[in-house]
């Protein structure tokens, strides 16, 4: 079953239980994720990473500016959406995926980043977040 499939039953299953706050939190990922569907990308997992991002990024805003009630809400907001992602990949199986690669690639250097980058991308796909699998190629490759 799709994400989008998934929140549309969420919505409705949330607006029966009286859940308003969670049906308005998921009537907006609903309309990223038919707006991306719509667009012809169909990539949910990237909706879902991108929307989550937003989430955290304004929840730091809110307690940076001391307003705890409404990172509160977007914190809630970015779990929710979290709960629609794929299992995220341990770090043991992360850095087994991160030093295959090196070894395969032959890379030695952090000018070999991309090389080994690509690699591990296409060994974990969407169980690790870009950034994730970025700083650990940085510290196999710089011996961090």
């Amino acid at each position: 079953m799709s994400a989008l499939e998934d929140v549309k039953r969420d919505i409705t299953v949330a607006m029966k239980a009286g859940e308003k706050t969670r049906v308005s939190a998921l009537r907006l990922l609903l309309s990223e994720l038919q707006r991306d569907a719509k667009e012809g990308a169909n990539d949910e997992v990237a909706v879902l990473r991108r929307e989550r991002k937003r989430r955290l990024e304004a929840a730091e805003t809110y307690r940076e500016a001391g307003r705890d009630e409404l990172e509160a809400g977007e914190r809630s907001e970015a779990d929710l959406i979290a709960s629609y992602l794929p299992a995220e990949i341990s770090d043991d199986e992360l850095q087994a995926a991160v030093a295959a690669a090196v070894e395969q690639t032959g890379a030695s250097s952090p000018k070999d980043m991309g090389q080994v980058m690509k690699q591990v991308m296409a060994t974990v796909g969407d169980r690790a977040d870009g950034k994730r699998v970025s700083q650990a190629v940085k510290g196999a490759l710089t011996g961090g």
